[in-house]
């Protein structure tokens, strides 16, 4: 994640310059210019190029004072061993358009610009705006045209696409990262993405694993591309994450996904398996007919309410064997069928019920992820479908705590439109108490975590 302090302190000391030099009157003349139309702000040859190109022309030649020993002008220049040689043009691509440089030059050629790398023909702002872009949604295609058409920057889909993979280190050192030891509850989700096969193109279903610790805040542990079926792309999952660090687990909520239980028992044989409520209710609603949703919803509530196992045995017997059940059968066939691993839940009481009730927050998470994938055709490799969904969440995180900080300073009962955090960070609501029921619920396992 961006530094957000840091952005937050420069831009407030850039408004303060800014404001200093117009309470001094400095700005004055080059206001009156722009109002006369004299000088062109944006565009080729624009005062802010302009402005970049004398700041960067600057700091090149304070670079090369700094390397030789002495300054331009320097009466004892020829005192020194080293000298200036010149400049040679080189032009490069910045986030308002192309700009032509003078690199100074140094007469024994040992000088190497750090501001303006050797071989480097683009600014870092651009290739920070590229990968903002890629991240929002927009394809390498889209990122071609939008740079040629705004900031006249022209730019192969090559280039643009070692920028954008210049991130995977980044990925692949968060993706591997070290792990709490203990995590009371994981939900785990996925969303289908279109991923090049071969020759086909194929559905593939990006699963996405939030993790709670001890403090009740939510992270997301890793994003996984199910290259195989069932119980051996899970081993593979839960040996990953075993292997960084996670030793035990209270409770996994997921979708009764094939093959997790069994990978779930052999890496944390304790971990209790939970099927997503949520996700069970809206598989048995599936098949009926509008004019009984209403009917069928308040019978299953029943039994995902009752206060037992036995009870909810005894709700979903009585629904089987009414006429509404009866002309439902799909919806008795749903239930009992994940019995098994839907039952853990009835074991906990109604504070620890809403923890591990669904998993909405993922859910929340993919409805966002979703809209940035939904104008891709497909992705050409796996790597490249967990590179966007990584950058996607960076960039909604950042976005969201950028907005936040905007409204800080706003006065108590003023209406805040910014959202909270989407899952990274996000505290549980009524955490404490759901821990206290978790430490009766598993007091051995959770003692020596407290």
């Amino acid at each position: 994640m961006i530094d957000k302090q840091d952005r937050s302190e420069r831009r407030h000391f850039q408004r303060e310059g800014v404001q200093a030099l117009e309470a001094a009157g400095v700005l004055d003349d080059l206001y009156a210019a722009i109002d006369a139309g004299h000088i062109e702000l944006e565009g080729k040859d624009g005062l802010i190029q302009q402005i970049i190109k004398a700041g960067l022309e600057r700091g090149l030649q304070a670079e090369l004072s700094d390397h030789i020993g002495y300054d331009k002008g320097d009466p004892d220049a020829g005192l020194y061993p080293n000298s200036r040689n010149g400049s040679y043009s080189k032009t490069v691509a910045t986030s308002v358009g192309d700009i032509e440089l003078a690199i100074p030059r140094d007469r024994d050629g040992t000088f190497t610009p750090m501001l303006v790398p050797k071989g480097s023909r683009r600014l870092d702002q651009l290739d920070e705006m590229i990968i903002s872009l890629y991240a929002g949604g927009m394809t390498i295609r889209d990122i071609e045209h939008h740079l040629a058409s705004t900031v006249g920057v022209e730019l192969s889909r090559e280039t643009i696409s070692k920028i954008t993979d210049a991130v995977l280190d980044e990925m692949l050192a968060w993706q591997q990262r070290p792990l709490e030891a203990f995590y009371p509850v994981i939900y785990l989700d996925a969303l289908i993405i279109k991923i090049r096969d071969g020759a086909h193109v194929r559905n593939k279903a990006a699963h996405i694993a939030v993790g709670v610790d001890m403090d009740g805040i939510k992270h997301v542990l890793g994003i996984w591309i199910q290259a195989t079926e069932g119980a051996k792309f899970w081993a593979g999952v839960c040996a990953q994450l075993a292997n960084r660090g996670l030793h035990d687990v209270l409770i996994v909520c997921c979708d009764g996904l094939t093959g997790f239980p069994e990978a779930i028992e052999a890496t944390w044989p304790k971990a209790t398996v939970q099927t997503c409520v949520v996700h069970l209710i809206r598989a048995a609603m599936r098949f009926v007919s509008y004019t009984s949703r209403k009917a069928v919803a308040a019978a299953l509530k029943t039994i995902y309410e009752a206060p037992d196992a036995t009870a909810a045995r005894a709700a979903l017997d009585q629904f089987a064997a009414s006429e509404l059940g009866q002309a439902n059968p799909h919806s008795v066939r749903v239930f009992d069928e994940a019995w098994e691993r839907f039952t853990p839940f009835l074991a906990f009481p109604p504070m620890l019920r809403r923890v591990i009730y669904t998993t909405n927050s993922i859910e929340s998470l993919n409805y966002q992820l979703r809209k940035v994938t939904k104008n891709r055709g497909h992705f050409p490799s796996d790597d490249a479908a967990v590179k966007l969904l990584w950058l996607a969440i960076c960039n909604i995180e950042d976005r969201r705590a950028r907005d936040r900080a905007k409204e800080r300073g706003l006065p108590r009962g003023s209406k805040r439109l910014a959202e909270g955090r989407l899952v990274e960070g996000l505290v549980v609501t009524n955490w404490k108490q759901a821990l206290g029921q978790l430490a009766l619920a598993y007091p051995d396992r959770i003692q020596p975590y407290l």
